[in-house]
């Protein structure tokens, strides 16, 4: 046989060789981070699916997916168990390479704190009363609309009752205890509302 002959086959078995190796690597570092979790870490599911792990048995892991929210998965479910940076940056958006995170102002939930207090020129009591007629006159204007919407659900409800009063009870000519015998007994004799 000639070695010219042969050379495919070589090289067919050697990629072979080479493709489940690396498969069988790829496996090993799975099976080596599925068994390094533990308790406190964060993890993504193969779903897509982050969670702290909470549990770790021989087959499962119990996962806290919400606060207080406790599900049970195979080993295999998880995808990558993440480093503490990366899972709070993912899934509480705290950044790592951010330093002045401590350092950020505090938005107020009111204006209370954005009011300036009162020069000696009195610069700020000028924009204080000017603040206050303002505010005044946005009073006015939202007690004015609700005004008009209270005119205007009032011409509904009375158009509603003339409505009301217009309707005509129609008489098909048969009495309603008539009409509910009626109906009763093609019930019982097999008619066509019968069920």
């Amino acid at each position: 046989m000639n070695i010219v002959t042969l050379l495919p086959f070589i090289v067919l078995i050697g990629a072979m060789f080479l493709m489940t190796r690396s498969a069988k690597n790829k496996q090993r570092q799975a099976q080596q981070m599925r068994s390094d979790m533990q308790p406190g870490s964060g993890v993504r599911t193969i779903g897509g699916m982050y969670a702290t792990v909470k549990e770790v048995h021989d087959d499962t892991v119990l996962l806290e997916v919400a606060p207080g929210v406790h599900a049970i998965y195979a080993k295999n479910s998880v995808g990558a168990v993440l480093s503490d940076a990366e899972y709070n940056h993912i899934v509480h958006g705290i950044d790592p390479d951010d330093e002045d995170a401590t350092d950020t102002p505090v938005v107020p939930d009111d204006a209370s704190s954005l009011t300036e207090s009162v020069d000696a020129d009195g610069d700020s009591a000028d924009k204080a009363v000017a603040l206050e007629k303002t505010d005044t006159l946005e009073k006015a204007d939202a007690v004015e609309k609700a005004d008009d919407a209270a005119e205007k659900t009032d011409a509904v409800e009375k158009a509603d009752e003339a409505d009301e009063a217009d309707v005509k009870k129609i008489d098909l000519g048969k009495d309603d205890t008539v009409a509910a015998a009626t109906s009763e007994d093609d019930k019982r004799d097999g008619g066509t509302d019968a069920k």
